[in-house]
């Protein structure tokens, strides 16, 4: 009879100590992945001023969209915390679509050398951005799996391991096409 408590009690230790490391391991994952996302969203916020300097000769009364792509970028650059952080990007995203936007509507901004490499870097920035957030979604969704999955559950809740906030687009201005008017 104690060899079976014995047994079950080191089941038991076995099983929660697995459990443990296995969240310990999602974790960190989560957070090396939003690490990646937040290189790439750095590297934006160096090109947003020079993209901005390139469009203000040639489109001078949009002063207002490139004072909040401004404003927006220093926001960004301050730490916050991770939904913050989302609600703010999205935010600079869309403002970023309505300059591209605008410069469609300058044809000698488009055949400006200087705008065409800051906008290529841009666009790969952005596909660089993309494949991180999937990426780190992916890892917030195995986290997530963890936390709620019997019986990690438990050591979830004992050690105080919480659900990833996902990086998701969370209003609908940017999922609808941009508008531009003059």
């Amino acid at each position: 009879m104690i060899y079976i408590f014995i047994t079950i009690l080191c089941l038991l230790v076995v099983g929660s100590i697995y459990y443990y490391n296995t969240l310990v391991t999602k974790k960190n994952r989560m957070k090396e992945a939003w690490s990646g996302i937040d290189v790439y969203l750095k590297k934006r916020y160096e090109l947003i001023p020079n993209l901005i300097e390139t469009v203000k000769g040639y489109a001078s009364h949009e002063q207002k969209l490139m004072q909040e792509l401004v404003r927006l970028r220093n926001e960004a650059i301050q730490p916050q915390q991770s939904q913050e952080k989302v609600n703010i990007e999205n935010r600079l995203s869309e403002n970023i679509s309505k300059l591209m936007v605008i410069a469609e509507s300058y044809p000698d901004l488009k055949a400006n050398t200087n705008f065409q490499q800051l906008q290529t870097q841009l666009e790969t920035i952005d596909t660089e951005i993309e494949q991180s957030r999937r990426y780190y979604n992916g890892t917030v969704r195995d986290n997530n799996i963890q936390v709620e999955s019997f019986p990690s559950n438990f050591i979830a809740a004992i050690f105080g391991f919480k659900n990833g906030i996902f990086f998701e687009i969370n209003n609908s201005a940017e999922r609808d096409p941009v508008k531009v008017s003059f």
